[in-house]
């Protein structure tokens, strides 16, 4: 890999995931309302969202003063928890249930970091890389850096509800490109997903790196193929400061 000066990361699921699962903690919350828990509103709740994020729009709003943003951004994910309980069962006290549920996960309480995320992050920074973080997590995410202890080895943070672009657009990372004044190929860009992160950062002219910690993930049909990691530690073999 060419030397490089500024290494882009994803934010959930490259440098921290949720604690058990998201189906889990929503249905958890949905106990006190009344919503009885058992394997089969796990399996329902699960699919529902994975259909609801794939019905969604792209979290974009054309909102630029912080309190508009932050009430789209709320409206946006009321949307779609609503699409999900819609379809597997809407309940007493859904407005009430959805503002518990939503500012529960603006902290620390329901995120881990990956064992390896603060280390490498360390390595990087005292190597000479610039740091930012492309990704498109609504404005809670910086309750959530801050929470995990990592905000402050970030130079940049860049997300969708405020760049105005959500991956894979190559917007949002030609806007996180311009905070640190430099060309795509002066940076990398690493996540989980093939096509958010890998082939997003590319059509922005960078080199997109995925982190594939399951080996589940397809690229036999990318060419050429990325470089594929394990775990974020294997990245410090494969990336040279200027």
């Amino acid at each position: 890999m060419s030397r490089i000066q500024v290494v882009f990361f994803d934010a959930a699921g490259t440098l921290f995931h949720v604690k058990g699962s998201v189906s889990e903690i929503y249905v958890r919350h949905a106990a006190k309302y009344g919503v009885k828990v058992s394997p089969a509103i796990l399996a329902a709740v699960s699919a529902a969202f994975k259909r609801a994020f794939h019905e969604a729009p792209p979290p974009v709003f054309s909102a630029v003063e912080p309190d508009e943003i932050k009430r789209c951004e709320r409206l946006w994910w009321f949307d779609i928890v609503h699409n999900v309980f819609y379809r597997v069962g809407m309940f007493d006290g859904f407005d009430e249930y959805f503002e518990e549920v939503f500012h529960a996960f603006e902290g620390p309480v329901y995120w881990n970091l990956y064992p390896e995320t603060l280390s490498v992050l360390k390595q990087l920074k005292e190597h000479g890389f610039e740091l930012g973080i492309v990704s498109n997590f609504d404005s809670r995410l910086f309750g959530v850096l801050r929470g995990l202890g990592i905000a402050e080895l970030f130079d940049t943070v860049t997300i969708s509800s405020l760049a105005q672009a959500a991956k894979p657009a190559p917007r949002i990372f030609q806007v996180a490109l311009e905070k640190h004044a430099i060309d795509p190929e002066d940076a990398v860009h690493i996540g989980d997903s093939v096509r958010d992160d890998v082939l997003g950062a590319r059509r922005a002219g960078l080199q997109g790196i995925l982190v594939d910690r399951e080996g589940t993930e397809d690229i036999a049909h990318m060419t050429p193929p990325p470089l594929v990691l394990p775990h974020l530690e294997e990245l410090l073999r494969h990336v040279h400061p200027l």
